[in-house]
């Protein structure tokens, strides 16, 4: 019996975020409802579908946007949606969010992006968040672009520069949203590798929105699909398991490239 009471708890503490019949709704539009997945702790987790089916609005509730209209959503133990004040400040300082674009300052440097979550939320010295900066920048490959303002860079080096700065205060879960889109399939790959070596050299958990069927194939461990007109989960697993023995016609057809009638 106490074998299998430290087994349970364990595996309770490997889980950083659970979705327990989580739902969003605007007004009378039901974007998904009876949402249920785990994320666990040192895993690529990859939030996959079609357009418009909420993988976005998704992310929004767990990185505390927006609450969920119905349902649980716990990030690290915590509800998000209850936290507030320095609660909620301190929750958000363990995870870190690279935006679509990057979403980096253009008039400061590679460094000075990176520096911003370190001057905001510690009381380091500058030559100190320099130095993280830097390291962080190293991380990357972009030691070399620290000084150069995003507008003198690739779109893949800005899409690199933003998990610089989403790792700056070394959260425990990255959120990235849809980092290889507008990516040539070379500079996506690579920023796969990235993705890859960071999860299993920092033990960083990932949880990745994307459709982009590559990516989602080559970095992911586990995925959750999202579908527009079921309004909901319909699949959830490894992404080369669903692509090779989902019998889900709705799975199938995004797994292989599928056309599906009236789509």
């Amino acid at each position: 019996m106490a074998q299998d009471v430290v087994k349970a708890d364990t595996a309770k503490t490997d889980v950083v975020i659970t979705a327990e019949g989580v739902a969003m709704r605007f007004g009378t539009n039901t974007v998904f409802q009876d949402v249920t997945f785990e994320v666990r702790r040192g895993e690529v987790f990859v939030i996959l579908g079609g357009s418009g089916c909420g993988k976005s609005t998704l992310l929004k509730l767990l990185i505390g946007l927006m609450p969920p209209s119905a349902g649980t959503m716990t990030v690290l133990g915590e509800e998000m949606a209850k936290l507030e004040g320095a609660a909620r400040r301190d929750l958000l300082r363990r995870i870190g969010v690279m935006w679509q674009s990057g979403a980096l300052l253009g008039s400061l440097t590679l460094a000075e992006n990176v520096m911003l979550p370190i001057e905001a939320h510690t009381k380091l010295p500058e030559a100190a968040r320099r130095m993280i900066a830097m390291a962080k920048l190293g991380l990357v490959g972009l030691s070399d672009a620290a000084d150069r303002l995003p507008a003198e860079i690739s779109g893949g080096m800005l899409k690199r520069a933003g998990i610089a700065r989403a790792m700056a205060l070394d959260p425990e879960i990255l959120f990235l949203d849809e980092p290889s889109a507008g990516l040539d399939p070379i500079t996506s790959a690579g920023l796969d590798e990235l993705i890859l070596s960071l999860a299993r050299e920092t033990g960083t958990t990932f949880v990745v929105v994307t459709h982009e069927l590559q990516s989602i194939l080559a970095i992911g461990d586990r995925c959750i699909m999202l579908d527009k007109e079921a309004r909901g989960l319909i699949a959830e697993g490894n992404p080369k398991h669903l692509r090779d023995q989902s019998e889900h016609p709705t799975v199938r057809a995004f797994f292989r490239r599928e056309a599906r009638a009236g789509v």
